[in-house]
């Protein structure tokens, strides 16, 4: 491995590390999206750097590109409950989540 490919790979640690510790921290939905969105990005990262370190450089976007619209397909499903929820409560808390009724 190079010096590029082991900076790459602590690069995406750290962004995971902070993705998880958002996702563990707050209870706002908008600031939840984002820490998954950061954590997904961390793991694409990962996927280009081991398509790169093992030679299988259209593999590794094929993936890629399938994760991007899966996680496109999450996000804008989870901002419209976000949106909702703000427009049934006035506020973005997780909590209000548990009174929704269905």
């Amino acid at each position: 491995m190079t010096v590029v490919s082991i900076a790459i790979l602590v690069t995406a640690l750290l962004l995971i590390l902070t993705g998880m510790y958002c996702l563990m921290r707050t209870r706002h939905i908008i600031r939840i999206i984002l820490a998954i969105e950061l954590t997904m990005k961390a793991i694409t990262l990962l996927l280009i750097c081991a398509g790169r370190v093992n030679g299988h450089m259209a593999l590794a976007q094929t993936f890629v590109v399938t994760m991007i619209v899966a996680e496109v397909v999450v996000a804008v499903v989870s901002a419209g409950i976000a949106v909702n929820v703000f427009r049934h409560y006035g506020s973005m808390d997780l909590d209000n989540l548990t009174k929704l009724k269905g």
